[in-house]
């Protein structure tokens, strides 16, 4: 942070600030697993909604319907955008796969 005020204040005094050697390190994000996860977080939201819906079923006093109707609802939109994604990845890999070369 003070390395930030000295090349502001040199910025601003017209000079230049210290020159950084290092870049900052990005991590390196993996497609597939970054793909897996989703569909993790997807099946763990339906999972979830499943196990709360057949909780308050059975009589269960500690879930409420909302929580219920909360929990489905996300399950479904989680879902629906999943869907939407694969069909932007289909169409993708067609249109890439029509091109002419």
């Amino acid at each position: 942070m003070v390395e930030q005020l000295r090349a502001a204040a040199a910025k601003a005094q017209g000079g230049v600030g210290p020159v950084k050697t290092e870049a900052p390190a990005a991590g390196k994000v993996d497609f597939a697993e970054a793909l897996k996860n989703s569909l993790d977080q997807v099946n763990g939201a339906q999972k979830n909604a499943e196990r709360l819906g057949q909780r308050f079923a059975t009589g269960d006093n500690s879930v409420n319907l909302s929580d219920v109707m909360i929990a489905s609802q996300k399950a479904s939109i989680s879902f629906q955008a999943t869907i939407q994604v694969r069909n932007k990845l289909v169409s993708a890999y067609h249109d890439i796969m029509t091109m002419q070369i």
